[in-house]
């Protein structure tokens, strides 16, 4: 396991580069992101551990971080001022470009990964926004009326997003329907919606809806995303059956503020949680009746987990994660996985 100190800034946010297996970004917020700067890290992988090749100060915390699907050196930010800024790691110390147009936190974005000349961004207002880099506005807003906590584009579309928020549900949005009274938006399904059949360690009448805070795309699978959220529970959805949710997987103590799906097994997911650990799971797809359980957890974060990324190069275990213990955490998933 290797390790990397963010001294006087608590991370938000920890994603590999598409490009290099060896850089990381970390965007993270000065007091826990309550009061004070940003600074987003731009990490490497050495033979001497993990080194910061450079960093660039902001004012305000860094929500989310994701880097460009065009440039190598290029990666967006979400600011807590409500800002989305464009930096090149190359080029000085200043973002290359900056977007103004939501009216609170800016809270995720994400690059398109089959369509990457668009990338969109999701806030506390309310939106999800579309842009491309080239324009200084906004090509679409997509109103979703509850705070905005992640939103996505489809890895297997490049005109399906997907969101979650306050509201506990998970929109899906297609950018080819006409902008009619739903505004592009196909389907809205309750996140809380009971289990089809009795789940261990889950209650359904011991909870409401809650906040949703975080979901992803599978990778292999073109219809199945994960959500997790405030309640700890994680839920796994088929948007063919999309009347609610397909596996419950529980273990988590408190909220849950990450969840990635491998880039690697189409059953293996990652979470990261204020419960401070990061576990990995399945849900039982690749086996034959196989139930969603978790496979093991990582537990040497000291404070709240609060992102996970998995690296796309290598052996299929590799993983980062970041916690507002000021450190980010470079390790093996297999080495924590239950035999």
């Amino acid at each position: 396991m290797l390790e990397f100190r963010t001294a006087g800034f608590n991370p938000y946010s920890v994603k590999y580069s598409p490009f290099f297996d060896s850089r990381i970004a970390v965007g993270a917020g000065a007091n826990f992101g309550l009061v004070g700067n940003g600074r987003l890290f731009i990490l490497n992988l050495t033979s001497n551990g993990i080194v910061c090749e450079k960093f660039f100060e902001t004012q305000d915390c860094l929500f989310d971080v994701t880097w460009s699907e065009q440039h190598e050196n290029q990666l967006l930010t979400a600011g807590g001022d409500g800002s989305i800024k464009l930096f090149d790691i190359g080029v000085g110390e200043f973002p290359v470009a900056g977007w103004q147009e939501h009216s609170r936190e800016v809270f995720s974005v994400h690059w398109n990964l089959v369509n990457k000349a668009t990338f969109l961004s999701s806030s506390w207002d309310g939106t999800i926004k579309i842009w491309t880099p080239e324009r200084t506005e906004s090509v679409t807003t997509l109103p979703v009326h509850s705070c905005v906590y992640s939103a996505q584009f489809s890895p297997h579309h490049p005109e399906i997003v997907t969101s979650v928020s306050r509201d506990s549900h998970l929109r899906v949005f297609d950018l080819r329907s006409k902008p009619s009274a739903q505004n592009h938006m196909t389907l809205a399904i309750p996140i809380h919606a009971p289990p089809k059949v009795p789940v261990i360690g889950y209650s359904s009448g011991s909870v409401g809806p809650t906040e949703c805070l975080t979901h992803d795309w599978n990778k292999y699978r073109d219809s199945v995303l994960a959500t997790a959220g405030v309640d700890g529970v994680i839920r796994t959805f088929d948007l063919r059956s999309p009347s609610g949710p397909v596996n419950f997987l529980t273990g988590h103590e408190y909220a849950v503020r990450k969840v990635s799906w491998s880039p690697h097994l189409s059953d293996v997911l990652l979470s990261a949680s204020y419960d401070m650990t990061c576990r990995v799971w399945t849900d039982g797809s690749n086996d034959q009746g196989g139930q969603a359980r978790e496979l093991g957890r990582m537990d040497v974060h000291t404070e709240f987990a609060m992102g996970v990324d998995w690296c796309l190069f290598g052996a299929e275990g590799w993983c980062a994660s970041c916690a507002w213990d000021e450190r980010v955490l470079v390790w093996d998933v297999r080495e924590f996985m239950r035999t």
